[in-house]
């Protein structure tokens, strides 16, 4: 059967092979297969479906179809509209609430390092624009589950709101299509209603400049390496770094919870 390399700059040589994708296989990635068992046992339907490994060893997951994000500039509008970010903050909700009773094997390997405890839930942690997948009834799911793992609902929800939000800095939000800024403290607590988060906002704050802080840190580090994927990935993490500084400096009524 032929093989359709996959579009997006940010994906690890994707392969489609019929209703299949198929990518390298790295050290978590049968940890990620068995949260996406859970899953799918589960009822959740918003994420694909993990079907082992092929004879050149490599990961079989469903393909989702659906529009998605690639190159476009600007963004198209159901990536940009209240609509999706509600969505975004209801398919975080059911995800984390089905991955609480998740029990990693003994041995488990996340792309974080991170070690599972209870308390914690299982975060996508990239569910971010261009790993979104939209259909004619809306947000079909999310793709590219490696960064999968162990975490706090926050680090979820940090990543998501800084890049659907999006709380970027204006020279990576505003070519894409968001430019009022002063739209971004109702769109952000519009996707934390969405969620039902109950915690303090501020919360979801300092996982922001955490996940911005750990994000630089890293592509930084490889890129060290002489690692192309990583050293394509520099201008990123310089966008990244200004707009960790730019949320840092936000008035702390931003934060506040609006009356309703």
């Amino acid at each position: 059967m032929s093989e359709e390399r996959l579009p997006g700059g940010r994906s690890f040589g994707a392969v489609r092979v019929g209703d299949e994708v198929r990518r390298r296989a790295e050290p978590w990635t049968a940890s990620v297969h068995s949260v996406l068992r859970h899953l799918e046992a589960a009822g959740f339907a918003g994420a694909p479906l993990a079907r082992g490994f092929d004879e050149q060893g490599r990961e079989r997951l469903t393909f989702l179809p659906g529009l998605t994000l690639g190159e476009t500039s600007p963004w198209p509008e159901w990536v940009r509209s209240d609509g999706a970010l509600r969505q975004v903050g209801r398919w975080l909700r059911r995800m984390h609430d089905m991955t609480e009773t998740y029990r990693p094997g003994e041995g488990a390997v996340w792309f974080t390092g991170r070690v599972w405890r209870p308390g914690l839930v299982i975060a996508h942690l990239d569910a971010a624009p261009w790993n979104a997948v939209w259909g004619e009834e809306g947000l079909v799911g999310f793709v590219d589950w490696d960064t999968a793992g162990p975490s706090e609902r926050e680090d979820d929800l940090a990543f998501s709101a800084l890049t659907w939000t999006p709380l970027l800095t204006a020279g990576t939000a505003e070519p894409v299509g968001f430019t009022d800024p002063a739209d971004r403290r109702r769109r952000f607590h519009l996707f934390l209603d969405a969620y039902g988060y109950i915690g303090d906002p501020a919360a979801v704050r300092d996982a922001i400049l955490g996940r911005v802080e750990r994000n630089v840190a890293v592509i930084r580090k490889l890129a060290e390496t002489g690692e192309p994927t990583f050293r394509r990935l520099l201008p990123w993490a310089a966008d990244l770094e200004r707009s960790g500084a730019e949320v840092a400096a936000l008035p702390e009524s931003f934060w506040v919870t609006p009356e309703r």
